[in-house]
């Protein structure tokens, strides 16, 4: 197999897909680059399989926050609108703003304006979320406890929920302990269905001049406009790259919406694999999935393939394509390619900035004999921070999650960088090295071409999720529901 893949063609389709604009699911942005996509591969004489979906859209059209002093209005700086949440006429919402320092202040904001301190979730150790299998180079090491923006909008995404249940007329969220840059424009949390409760989020610093207004009881205007679209489109699409043994494929998955240049710019690598893949002779079929829907995930999972990643629907639509039954194709192994070129940026002494290092690759291996592959594919790449990991405690970032829930091997990269979910003008750009992401696509082509001659009995089954008892790693903290949420009330 002679692939050939072409850093120029990489960051051309890079800077055609940022000329999109951001591309949540079902926007103008998303259908204008899946369009492209598609243009792409008919251009390369592939046929394409495309599964339309309809869904209600929300998007944000406008937002802001003033405190009423008397005559004098104090402009407060939104860093995002939480997405699903709700919305606002133009006019939007006057009312007195209620600090809930704690659980029993909760009642008081029915028919007012809430706001919550959301704490950095950083006291998870990283052992709950991860199950590390190797390393390459070897010194490279999970940090020991797990946080950002992520998993802290994740973990407590039920503020919007407790609000809406005591009738509060809006919600603000205030980031805490996180630095202002590092949550501007945040698209968090994208986990949750439409709440019909507006919300919005501000940075720690404009937050505590919100929570002195509410001390004082004073007002503030509170503005939330968004688009609601009934039966917005969206699609999936597939491609099949036929081989010699029409009864086992490798299935290639990303996914297509997403929020700046990394998030989500795995279709932009599947493409140049499909250049150079479209000629060869395979010995087995080669499945590429462009799914949609990873950012409405609650409208998109289907329960009956795993749910909790978006390309679930897909392999309930499909089971012809990959659970091996009766004339049913055979998936004997699952490539998924997310969030390439990724670089470390951290808050260094109080500036974020880039910290001289590329982000580490988390990489899903479904079993042993795959962590293998992988790790013996890296070695002699330029750019290389990795560690791969097992799916662990029912977790599994990333699109890759359903095939090792289904048995499938995977390999699945999935780097998770704190700007990975954020909107802005110049698509996080500078966060972003061309270099990198070559040498990730051409690991791919690698693989790929490893496996062609790999059977699928020697490929196996994916092993399962590793299970740990929290309290064994964490110095005794209970991470219950009900633990977690003392945890939380102790941040504030």
């Amino acid at each position: 197999m002679n692939f050939n893949i072409s850093k120029e063609r990489l960051l051309e389709g890079m800077n055609i897909m940022n000329s999109f604009g951001s591309r949540l699911t079902g926007s103008k942005g998303h259908n204008d680059f899946i369009k492209w996509l598609k243009d792409e591969i008919a251009e390369m004489d592939i046929p394409i399989f495309s599964d339309p979906f309809y869904f209600t859209r929300w998007e944000e059209q406008n937002s802001s926050i003033e405190i009423l002093d008397g005559d004098e209005k104090i402009n407060i700086p939104v860093s995002s609108a939480y997405p699903y949440s709700g919305k606002t006429s133009a006019y939007g919402i006057t009312e007195e703003l209620v600090y809930v320092k704690s659980i029993k202040d909760v009642p008081k904001t029915a028919g007012k304006i809430a706001v919550f301190n959301i704490s950095n979730i950083n006291f998870l150790p990283s052992e709950i979320a991860f199950d590390k299998r190797s390393s390459f180079p070897e010194d490279v090491v999970l940090e020991k406890k797990y946080e950002g923006p992520v998993i802290t909008s994740f973990v407590q995404c039920f503020y919007g929920i407790i609000s809406k249940l005591t009738k509060a007329k809006a919600v603000i969220l205030v980031w805490k302990g996180l630095h202002k840059d590092m949550i501007e424009g945040q698209y968090l949390s994208f986990i949750m269905d439409y709440q019909n409760i507006p919300m919005l989020w501000v940075n720690e610093a404009e937050g505590e001049k919100l929570i002195e207004a509410a001390k004082l009881h004073k007002k503030a205007k509170f503005v939330l406009e968004a688009e609601i679209e009934e039966n917005a489109f969206t699609e999936t699409f597939y491609c099949i790259l036929k081989g010699k043994n029409q009864k086992e494929n490798v299935v290639v998955n990303t996914h297509t919406d997403g929020t700046n240049c990394v998030e989500e710019n795995g279709p932009i690598a599947l493409l140049e694999l499909m250049r150079s893949m479209k000629d060869m002779e395979l010995e087995r079929n080669h499945i590429f999935v462009f799914t949609t829907g990873h950012f409405r995930l609650p409208h998109f999972e289907d329960r009956r393939t795993g749910a909790f990643q978006a390309v679930s629907r897909w392999l309930a639509m499909h089971r012809e394509l990959w659970d091996g039954k009766g004339e049913h194709m055979k998936t004997v192994a699952d490539l998924t390619i997310e969030h390439l070129g990724c670089m470390e940026w951290r808050d260094v002494d109080g500036e974020y900035k880039y910290t001289g290092k590329s982000e580490i690759d988390l990489v899903y291996t479904g079993n042993k004999f795959m962590d293998k592959l992988y790790i013996d594919t890296v070695k002699g790449r330029e750019i290389i921070r990795t560690i791969t990991l097992r799916g662990h405690n029912a977790l599994h970032f990333g699109e890759g999650q359903n095939f090792f829930t289904m048995g499938v091997p995977e390999i699945s990269l999935c780097p998770a960088p704190y700007y990975l979910c954020v909107v802005s003008d110049n698509h996080e750009m500078e966060k972003f090295d061309i270099d990198l992401m070559t040498e990730q696509t051409e690991t791919f082509a690698k693989l790929i071409e490893k496996i062609e001659k790999i059977s699928a009995k020697e490929l196996g089954r994916s092993d399962g999720y590793s299970i740990v008892k929290a309290k064994s790693v964490s110095g005794g903290y209970d991470f219950s529901v009900k633990g977690l949420i003392e945890k939380i009330k102790d941040k504030k």
